[in-house]
């Protein structure tokens, strides 16, 4: 990237600017799948060398949702691909369907497709041809969207007899931000042990750069341990990690997913004022090695007389 765009960048992140959306976006999926992939993009109306996100959502959600985060991102410069996945709530699939056992691994084939799809999803979007940066994409989730994203960083599902599975990373993706990531597969409650196997992450070959997120009152039914248990990913993951913990943070970590949701029982919009600001900072930091957004940030967050969090780095 040139030094004049580098700084045409760097405004873009500082002042918001007009969003332009386009849903859906169909992109023709295998034949297992049995649907098109419905994609929602958004991205600023103005400005070039846009680099990329794409967000895999939380259980039951759909590209319709995190408009907090999505809407921010856009707004700031990014180029903002939210897939809908078979487990969405709009498309009604009940939990019977022959697909249901597979669909954590649909999840990660549909950002592929997406990967795979980006000049389509680019031509979707009025006047948004030829202003996309394909060399700069990062991927991002919230609880089983942030483990699906993972396995493009290099996370790996392990079998039954503790053996990784298939590496389903991806060379394309360079940075990723994983919220509310669930933690290893050896604290599960029966429940999550028999109908969940695929929450047997190994995140020992997770060397794709990651800012991870946690909330310190984020107590899941799906893990004998505490809040601590989504830390896992940092601790036991290679360097090149940051980990911002939220004081006082349940699952929704604010409310990412929406404003008045249901599943937001910890509404605090100065928290999801936080990780808008520390999540753009990151991403723009991490695919963008000469800008300081991240440090100044973290420093911001470190100085601050009652902070909503703390940040570590590997």
């Amino acid at each position: 990237m040139s030094a004049s765009n580098s700084a045409n960048a760097r405004q873009r992140a500082d002042a918001p600017t007009t969003v332009v959306s386009a849903k859906p976006v169909l992109l023709p999926a295998p034949a297992g799948r049995g649907e098109d992939l419905q994609v929602r993009v958004s991205a600023p109306a103005t400005g070039g060398d846009l680099p990329v996100i794409v967000f895999s959502h939380g259980f039951g959600w759909s590209m319709n949702g995190y408009a907090p985060l999505a809407d921010h991102w856009a707004a700031r410069g990014f180029v903002v691909v939210q897939p809908t996945h078979l487990d969405s709530r709009t498309l009604a699939i009940p939990h019977e369907d022959p697909r249901t056992p597979r669909i954590w691994r649909m999840r990660i084939e549909d950002l592929t497709l997406a990967l795979d799809g980006l000049d389509v999803l680019e031509a979707a979007v009025p006047g948004l041809g030829g202003r996309v940066d394909h060399g700069r994409v990062a991927v991002a989730g919230h609880s089983w969207g942030a483990q699906t994203a993972s396995t493009l960083l290099g996370a790996r599902v392990l079998d039954a007899d503790g053996v990784p599975g298939e590496d389903m990373s991806d060379p394309r993706v360079k940075a990723g931000v994983l919220l509310a990531l669930p933690g290893l597969g050896d604290s599960l409650t029966p429940f999550a042990a028999e109908n969940l196997p695929f929450m047997r992450p190994s995140f020992d070959t997770m060397t794709t750069p990651a800012l991870i997120v946690a909330g310190d009152a984020d107590d899941s039914a799906l893990s004998t341990r505490g809040p601590d248990w989504f830390t896992d990913p940092y601790t036991h993951s290679p360097a090149g990690k940051s980990l911002l913990t939220l004081f006082g943070a349940e699952h929704s970590l604010g409310g990412i997913p929406g404003t008045e949701v249901a599943e937001t029982t910890d509404e605090s919009p100065a928290r999801v004022a936080l990780l808008q600001r520390l999540t753009t900072a990151y991403l723009r930091s991490a695919l963008d090695p000469g800008d300081t957004g991240w440090k100044t940030a973290v420093t911001a967050l470190e100085n601050d007389p009652d902070p909503l969090g703390t940040v570590q780095n590997t």
